[in-house]
């Protein structure tokens, strides 16, 4: 028996099933049936084809990693032959062949330990050798006697530390340099009489003036009044710095004051990221190979930390001497100013809508304040996620806050893999965030809180979540701490607005103009990163199906876009959106809607229109007809006559079907849509989907009837009640007309 090397419980080996994904494996094995599905394992790249990567494990095994498993273009990856890269072994077939999967985590140290794996069992690596310890100085052979050490300034933030950094070989740890005063105080050895008046004229010009020429009395000054700077008799004096300029510091040793963003844990150091008013940066603490340093250091703790500034893989990284946790009057200082900048850092300023639009005008201090919890988030590190419908609506609107915050969450981390941990786009294949999805969302978040140290994210609802069906999967994550952002354009209920972070909504604001989320968050995401700003200019054309406001279409024409190619791109997001409608595909949707992939959205918007155009031929041939009290209704039983598994979903079928039949007709139309337990509404003139709902209770109270989504919502019910439902809701809408 052992213990697990990530959480010391007892196992039959080195590392416990619950954490084998959080290990990367060594392969020291010459045949594929020795590697273990599931595993991830260091390997490197051996060759490319059309439709994949070729990956040596070890020296004896090759896997294939195909592109359908990446998450970018084959073409994007910067690998070479020969370069190490991460890989997951996802299965290894009768005739040898394995089967790879692509990892996010492409250096060691992201992964929270290291084992090999041999044909007979797995090892652990070798322990690093322990650096040799400094040699013993020299006793001077007199006592009264004491060097000169000259040091280069330490600066920090442009001016001259107020105190430099010496090392002793006693203590190993910062104590005052060597100021004017004490110079003049000491006196020079006998060995140094000769010159020693240049001697001591070096060390005032050093002290007086920086290699910039700065007065140092001035940074004196600062240091002397910085209420951060380390109390008389403290054990370290060091002058503070800040993120911003610690790249500026290579191979000084400085000291950070901020808050731990996040912890993990790898098979050598624990990787602290501290983030104070200017950034986040990494530090790497040692204890043992594997173990744990500063357990009691947790995420969101404001601490002090004193390191020397490295550089690994092009990456500034703190090795860390000195970490605490800072309590009372220090935390608080330290917070405040932290707040201080943030608020500043986080606020976007005015507010200059993408277009004249009034419904969005309506709502331009809620477009600022989401923006500013968003911003606010990427600078304290909280991962952002964004989820949406799986409708071209929710899919364009989801991208536009994901192009926006993706750079920032790059410029704001050093970690290569930043964008993946910090910024996630989950589409919903519903019309309300329920106990499914919150559920989801807070299993997925302890888990990155457990396994990488992450902090609660905050979660932004698109195209969704501004009814009372909402209001659980508000709650669940509340009971965590998760704070929760809407943008939409649906009809909300007044009653959820308190339970959120910001809501940004028309509707709210008495605007019932026709206005798509898309127009709302392409504001947002223009708020939340000005540099995207023109990158979104066609968005909320993209958007409407019909009716497009001129203000749109301008700006879309300004931005290179004509009137068909919005609505291709419309159309292509719009199918892509509902094939693996769960997946985010990041990469396909960036080529469709930023990148102008040569082609691309046409040829998928012509599948589109190719598929769409035979489900409506086929269904305006079974449509059943009425009419009451001089209402038309078109009705389609889409269990019987649609292709429900198949391209595309009844709701957008509804919706073509209805622009169809209302392109013949002058007279008020009502298109319903009958789905296995489900009646949707599509009308000339708004209907309250809820009042319906409730009306139809009242008449069939056997049924079952509940409605989803609110006065836009749907009606649900029993299935063996159908035609009473069906009956009734034609009766309560013409009577509504009436």
């Amino acid at each position: 028996m052992g213990n697990c090397i990530i959480c010391g419980a007892s196992v039959d080996g080195h590392i416990c099933s619950s954490h084998e994904e959080d290990v990367v494996f060594t392969f020291e094995g010459n045949r594929a049936n020795q590697l273990k599905p599931g595993r991830y394992y260091e390997g490197s790249v051996d060759g490319f084809a059309e439709f994949g990567v070729f990956v040596d494990i070890g020296t004896s095994v090759t896997g294939l990693l195909h592109r359908s498993e990446l998450d970018r273009r084959l073409d994007s990856l910067d690998w070479d032959s020969g370069d190490a890269v991460y890989v997951q072994v996802t299965d290894i077939r009768d005739n040898g062949n394995v089967d790879l999967g692509w990892s996010i985590r492409q250096r060691e140290s992201d992964f929270r330990g290291k084992l090999i794996q041999t044909p007979e069992g797995d090892e652990l690596p070798e322990e690093p050798e322990e650096p040799d310890e400094p040699d013993e100085p020299d006793e001077p052979d007199e006592p009264d006697e004491p060097d000169v050490e000259e040091t280069e300034p330490v600066t920090a933030g442009g001016n001259a530390a107020a105190k430099q950094q010496v090392r002793t070989p006693d203590e190993g740890d910062a104590t005052p340099a060597t100021t004017e005063s004490d110079a003049t105080e000491e006196a020079p050895s006998e060995g140094e009489a000769e010159g020693s008046d240049e001697t001591v004229d070096a060390v005032e010009e050093t002290a007086d003036t920086d290699d910039d020429g700065t007065d140092a009395a001035t940074a004196d000054e600062t240091a002397d009044t910085d209420d951060d700077a380390a109390e008389p008799g403290e054990q370290s004096q060091l002058a503070r710095s800040t993120v911003d300029n610690v790249s500026e510091l290579i191979g000084q040793v400085v000291r950070i004051e901020g808050e731990i963003v996040s912890i993990r844990q790898t098979s050598g150091p624990t990787v602290f990221e501290i983030r104070d008013e200017t950034g986040v940066v990494e530090a790497a603490a040692f204890e043992e190979a594997g173990v744990r340093a500063y357990p009691d250091v947790d995420v969101d703790d404001v601490v002090r930390l004193e390191g020397e500034v490295e550089r690994h893989h092009d990456e500034v990284q703190l090795e860390t001497e000195v970490l605490t946790t800072l309590e009372a009057e220090d935390a608080t200082a330290v917070s405040e100013r932290m707040d201080a900048a943030l608020d500043e850092q986080a606020d976007p300023g005015s507010v200059d809508l993408l277009a004249d639009h009034d419904a969005v005008a309506a709502v331009a201090g809620e477009i600022r304040d989401v923006a500013t919890e968003i911003r606010r988030a990427v600078i304290q590190g909280r991962p952002v996620v964004v989820r949406h419908t799986a409708t071209a609506d929710g899919y364009v609107a989801g991208a536009a806050i994901e192009r926006a915050v993706l750079p920032l969450v790059e410029a704001e981390h050093e970690r290569q893999d930043a964008q993946y941990h910090f910024c996630e786009r989950r589409p919903l294949d519903d019309t309300v965030y329920g106990m499914d999805a919150a559920t989801d969302d807070v299993t997925d978040m302890l888990d990155a809180r457990e396994r990488h140290g992450e902090q609660l994210p905050l979660v932004v609802l698109v195209d969704l979540g501004s009814t009372l069906e909402s209001r659980e999967g508000y709650e669940l994550l509340d009971v965590y701490g998760a704070e929760c952002l809407v943008v939409d354009s649906g009809y909300p209920d007044e009653e959820v607005v308190d339970d959120l972070g910001g809501i940004v909504d028309p509707h709210l604001a008495g605007d019932v103009t026709d206005v798509t989320t898309t127009a709302l968050a392409a504001n947002v995401a223009a708020h939340v990163n000005d540099d995207v700003r023109d990158d979104l200019a066609h968005l909320p054309a993209v958007s409407y199906w019909q009716d497009t406001p001129t203000a749109y279409t301008d700006l879309a024409s300004d931005a290179g876009y004509t009137a068909e190619e919005t609505a291709e791109l419309r159309e292509a997001v719009g199918l892509e959106a509902f094939y693996q409608s769960y997946k985010d595909k990041r990469e396909l949707i960036t080529d469709i809607l930023f990148e102008a992939a040569d082609g691309l959205a046409g040829h998928v918007s012509e599948q589109f229109r190719t598929k769409l155009d035979r489900e409506v031929e086929t269904a305006q041939r079974n449509l059943s007809r009425r009419t009451a009290a001089g209402v038309d209704f078109a009705v389609l039983d889409a269990d019987a006559f649609s292709n429900r598994f198949d391209f595309p979903p009844t709701e957008l079928l509804l919706d073509a079907l209805h622009r169809e039949e209302g392109a013949e007709t002058d007279a008020e139309l009502v298109t319903l849509g009958l789905d296995e337990d489900e009646l949707h509404v599509r009308s000339t003139s708004p209907i309250d989907v809820r009042d319906l709902g409730e009306t139809v209770d009242a008449e069939v109270p056997e049924a079952g009837v509940s409605v989803v989504g609110g006065r836009d919502g749907h009606v649900e019910f029993l299935r063996g009640e159908r035609e009473d439902v069906l009956n009734a809701a034609v009766t309560a809408i013409a009577n509504s007309f009436a």
